[in-house]
Formats: C-alpha cells, structure tokens, sequence
C-alpha cells in the first residue's frame, strides 16, 4: 500500500474482532491501527457497510471500550473506509466499561 497524504480512517474485520481506527499500515493482510476502538457491539446501524458510511443512530445503546494508542490486528477479512460522519459519530460514542 503507498503512503497517503491524507488520513485514513477504517473499520476493519478480522478474527480477532472488529476494530475502527487510523490506519498505519496493512501488508499480509495485518492491520497496523493506531486511535483504536474495538466495536463490540453496535445498534443504529444495520452492516459494517452502514456503519462506516453513516456511523451509529444509536449510539447510546452501542458497546465501544476505551480508545487503544495502537493495535496489529491479524488475520484481516474486510476493511472498509470511514466517512468523516461516520468517524464523528463512532468515536462519539460513550466509552464502554464493564
């Protein structure tokens, strides 16, 4: 992947889980991610795709933990850009604590 400019912000899948934060970097379908959110459990939003796009409708009744400085996420499924609504919306979101 070139270097960008410009920031990108994605959600990805993996079998770890899913995850939204700035990508670093992606090679051998490992995800570098640095201002980390696990999206645990969500609502307001039908997909991934939706979430992405639009962020959350309900985002008192979605599960986001504490924001991580940095993750490597292996084994990666689906990666898929996120709008600046939706980074507005998703990071927004009130910190998660059990």
């Amino acid at each position: 992947m070139k270097n960008q400019s410009k920031t990108r912000y994605v959600i990805v899948r993996s079998t770890a889980g899913v995850f939204l934060g700035k990508l670093k970097s992606y090679k051998n379908a490992e995800a570098d991610l640095t201002e980390v959110r696990r999206l645990w459990y969500w609502s307001g939003a039908a997909s991934l795709s939706q979430l992405a796009v639009e962020g959350t409708s309900q985002p008192n009744a979605c599960r986001f933990p504490c924001v991580a400085p940095r993750i490597i996420v292996p084994a990666v499924m689906e990666m898929l850009d996120v709008t600046p609504k939706a980074k507005q919306s998703l990071y927004g979101v009130k910190e998660w604590k059990a």
